[in-house]
């Protein structure tokens, strides 16, 4: 049975509202998280063409890239134009007035040039949470550098230990970086929330691509401080762990995780490789990892004889953690994704988005308004009966 979608009452950020200063993926991705928990998200956009992630495409719906669509749901839109004086004095109006906080990711220095950053904002509305997003950080050689999610995955380290050696290099398929700066920014702003409601004010809350890519490189940069090791690559598997990869079984590939000497021991005796189990060489992880290139071969000799669901089947019932290759379509078609949930439709859409992974109580939280039209909201933001306005129309 599908997990039950909560309540827009009992969304624990219910009155809180948020004006989202952002494009393409990082601080949408952001507004997105707190949207679905309840938060009433305010996007605000150019009005010359808007968030350019609206074209990133195809796949388009509704004449929007599906991208916009995945990252923008449950959020009103508006639009700002920042030359136009009368514009940035009702977008300050609707943050002093209304906003508990604000998320940017835009160019550097450009809301300086309007009044518009979180010392002038935060002198006026000390209780006022300002969340950035930055490339490279704040300080340091990089720090005016414009930067892209695949830009840092290469200067973090993260495309060289993607993929396999000897091989061009390799990004991750996913905005790993972006997503994981706007989730960052969710963390920070949730903490500067619990400090404010214990008699704190406002903060200023920042982070960057940068410092989200040094974080996926935790334990890299841990083995190399440890051992002066440069990691290369290892494919579908890892340098600490072995064997820890996919293999190729007779009609597609199937990853195994013997993640310890015990699950080892399981998958020698699925495999009818005992004595591998027996031998000093491969009875310890350590030892593993050191003799892999003569440990990876007979496996993979082993698991050739089989096809992925018999040999997924043999390794359920041994107790080994494994689990087929499965593409995009066949994702979203697994019983267990629809179990989870996590697959919805919004308010009067027939297009099936991703909610984000986190339950209460047995309930997802999930925003069902649509990505908002490029200006979708500008007559309500623009009266003054616009305070407290939500799910407009």
């Amino acid at each position: 049975m599908a997990q039950n979608l909560m309540a827009d009452v009992d969304k624990p950020l219910a009155g809180i509202t948020v004006v989202e200063l952002g494009h393409s993926v990082a601080a949408p991705y952001a507004g997105l998280i707190l949207a679905d928990l309840g938060a009433r998200i305010i996007k605000v956009e150019n009005p010359d063409g808007g968030d350019y992630a609206r074209g990133w495409g195809p796949p388009f719906w509704k004449d929007t890239a599906t991208v916009f669509h995945g990252l923008n749901r449950g959020k009103q839109g508006i639009t700002i134009d920042f030359g136009d004086p009368g514009d940035c004095a009702r977008l300050r109006s609707l943050i002093l007035q209304e906003a508990d906080a604000v998320i940017q990711n835009l160019r550097p220095g450009i809301l300086g040039k309007f009044e518009l950053t979180a010392q002038a904002l935060r002198a006026e509305k000390p209780s006022l949470i300002w969340c950035d997003i930055g490339a490279f950080g704040s300080n340091g050689p990089l720090a005016g550098k414009p930067g892209y999610d695949p830009l840092v995955q290469a200067s973090t380290g993260i495309m060289s230990v993607t993929g396999e050696g000897g091989r061009p290099p390799v990004r991750v398929g996913v905005s790993l970086v972006d997503m994981g700066s706007g989730m960052w920014t969710v963390i920070g702003l949730l903490a500067a929330l619990v400090a404010r409601n214990n008699g704190s004010e406002g903060r200023s809350v920042s982070t960057s691509l940068y410092e989200t890519g040094l974080a996926w490189m935790t334990v890299p940069l841990a083995a190399h401080a440890a051992s002066g090791e440069v990691r290369k690559p290892y494919g579908s598997g890892t340098a600490e762990i072995a064997p820890y990869q996919a293999f190729e079984a007779s009609d597609g590939w199937l990853m195994i995780a013997a993640g310890n000497d015990n699950l080892f021991r399981k998958l020698c005796g699925a495999l009818e490789l005992e004595a591998f189990a027996r031998d000093p060489d491969f009875a310890t992880n350590a030892a593993r990892v050191v003799n892999r290139e003569r440990l990876i071969p007979p496996i993979e000799a082993a698991v050739r004889r089989y096809s992925a669901e018999t040999l997924g089947n043999i390794l359920d019932a041994a107790g080994v953690p494994n689990a087929p290759l499965l593409n995009v379509d066949q994702v979203a078609k697994h019983p267990q994704t629809r179990a989870l949930g996590m697959m919805a439709r919004c308010a009067d859409d027939d297009i099936e988005l991703v909610g984000i992974p986190l339950s209460f109580d047995g309930a997802r939280p999930r925003a069902r308004t649509p990505a908002p039209a490029l200006g979708q909201h500008n007559a309500v933001f623009r009266t003054p009966a616009c305070k407290g306005a939500t799910d407009a129309e």
